[in-house]
């Protein structure tokens, strides 16, 4: 081949991040303000990710849940480079259980996700304030054998009092994957903190033997995600001053703290999935105890 020939670029695969918001009557006022505001300003990273992303660019999945639910991207994952957040309005109901049964729908190869050039297991990103007003347990469970949903990584975020823990921990497959948040301003920095931090862990290819020897500490730990949150306290709670620290898919779990979280199982053998389920939750945890000793309860 001719050194003049052009050389076809490698098509990049797709990672899906999808949006479940609850948009009841009591996400009204500040609570659905902040999830709109936090959603539309993580947007441009989004962006900056996708781009410098030599495996996946990122494509955006958006269903709200009241009386009823809807998908906000009617027509399917919406690019990242094009996608526009529309805000969103609360009143109603908390009919979970049909928004599980329209996800369950639409995680398919003959629905949203027909990538020819192939998908990365997608993002599942859930934010409620309350209890399911209809039989969720049947749709989730419906949910459940759903191999998309399977190999999904998945994160719940809890707002307010109000909210059921335990019931989003079914969604996630652990309490880990829960966070809880208690201000507007915490609920913006979480958004954008699990939006970018899931969206690097889905769309990376993960390689045995990459984390390390046991043993090893994590790189990037509790003084990032510590970091991120107080120049988001010092913008005054706004999203856009927070620098974001890169966190290594590489180096961000010891490879044994996945094999002994997979029940024993050698680490070379550990699914992919779990692996990178095991990061994001490393983080948050970190991130949740930033919340933890934030004192800012304002539901």
């Amino acid at each position: 081949m001719s050194l003049n020939e052009a050389v076809e670029a490698i098509p990049r695969k797709t990672m899906v991040l999808f949006f479940l918001v609850d948009t009841s009557g009591s996400m009204g006022g500040s609570k659905i303000g902040a999830v709109n505001a936090a959603i539309e300003e993580v947007i441009p990273e989004l962006k900056d990710l996708s781009a410098a992303n030599a495996d996946a660019r990122i494509k955006i999945a958006a269903l709200e849940f009241s009386s009823g639910s809807r998908w906000v991207t009617a027509q399917g994952p919406e690019d990242i480079e094009l996608f526009r957040w529309q805000y969103l309005d609360a009143g109603g109901s908390t009919d979970m259980g049909d928004a599980f049964r329209k996800l369950n729908e639409k995680l398919s190869i003959k629905a949203f996700m027909k990538e020819a050039t192939g998908s990365f297991a997608p993002a599942l990103f859930l934010l409620s304030d309350g209890e399911p007003t209809d039989d969720f347990d049947i749709a989730l469970d419906e949910l459940k054998q759903n191999n998309w949903f399977k190999k999904g990584i998945k994160v719940a975020v809890s707002i307010g009092d109000d909210a059921n823990k335990g019931m989003l921990a079914k969604f996630t497959g652990s309490t880990e994957s829960v966070l809880e948040v208690h201000s507007s301003a915490m609920l913006r920095k979480m958004i954008r903190f699990v939006s970018i931090r899931a969206s690097e862990v889905a769309s990376k290819s993960v390689q045995a033997g990459v984390f390390g020897t046991a043993g090893q500490a994590s790189t990037n730990g509790g003084s990032a995600v510590q970091a991120s949150v107080q120049a988001g306290s010092a913008a005054g709670g706004a999203n856009t001053g927070i620098v974001t620290p890169t966190i290594s898919v590489t180096s961000a779990v010891p490879m044994a703290a996945l094999s002994s979280e997979a029940g024993g199982v050698p680490a070379a053998s550990v699914p992919e999935t779990t692996i990178k389920q095991q990061i994001l939750n490393e983080q948050l945890k970190e991130m949740a105890a930033v919340q933890a000793a934030s004192n800012d309860d304002e539901w």
